[in-house]
């Protein structure tokens, strides 16, 4: 049972973080015109695009490992409501998806010099929220009729909700902060940004799941 308090801190933590987080990158987007060196799979060796993918990767595997755990950690209320898993894997793949369309462009236009974070934000924090929205409903719809459980279904469709909604903020502010490094975004913000994202979307998830169904 994960307690109310837990779900409120959560919350409490990350809304001024992620503000705060947002605001550096604003304050420090215009600082970064000096040259980052992109991988260029057509003209480098393959020892050299290696050594440009292989760490990212790494920390990928080692973020696939802890959201594992995580998952484990969360034994008692997948034992409890076994029909929760059935959606654990949608509701992953729709945040990743969406963060995924938005940091393509992003990275695009990062990588033009076409740039402008404020823009970016606002625009993809309205088009997260209107996409949590239709695709909440559409899952929470399809989680009542399919288990006939409003509760479940009330479950499934917030963190839906919660996730897509921040899934754009997400997949902005990692490829800025890579790009921040002089780093190539292209490389780092695929496999850094998902591992991010599935990490928050299980916690999520299941902090919704303990907050409605155990409260």
């Amino acid at each position: 049972m994960v307690p109310p308090t837990v779900w409120l801190v959560l919350l409490a933590w990350i809304s001024p973080n992620l503000v705060f987080s947002v605001e550096l990158l604003m304050m420090e987007q215009t600082k970064q015109e000096q040259k980052v060196v992109y991988a260029d799979d057509a003209k480098e060796r393959v020892s050299f695009l290696l050594g440009l993918r292989l760490p990212w990767l790494l920390v990928g595997l080692i973020g696939g490992t802890l959201a594992s755990v995580i998952v484990s950690r969360f034994e008692t209320v997948l034992s409890e409501n076994i029909s929760l898993a059935f959606f654990l894997p949608l509701i992953v793949y729709m945040s990743d998806a969406v963060g995924t369309q938005t940091e393509t462009i992003f990275v695009r236009n990062l990588a033009k010099g076409k740039i402008s974070l404020t823009t970016y934000l606002l625009k993809e924090f309205l088009v997260g929220i209107v996409l949590g929205v239709v695709f909440g409903i559409l899952i929470g719809l399809i989680a009542n009729f399919w288990i006939g459980s409003f509760k479940i279904a009330f479950t499934v469709g917030l963190a839906m909700f919660v996730n897509v909604a921040i899934a754009p903020i997400i997949a902005l502010i990692v490829p800025t902060a890579i790009f921040k490094e002089h780093l190539d975004p292209a490389l780092g913000a695929g496999p850094f940004t998902t591992i991010v994202q599935d990490i928050i979307s299980i916690l999520i998830y299941f902090l919704v799941a303990g907050f409605i169904l155990f409260s």
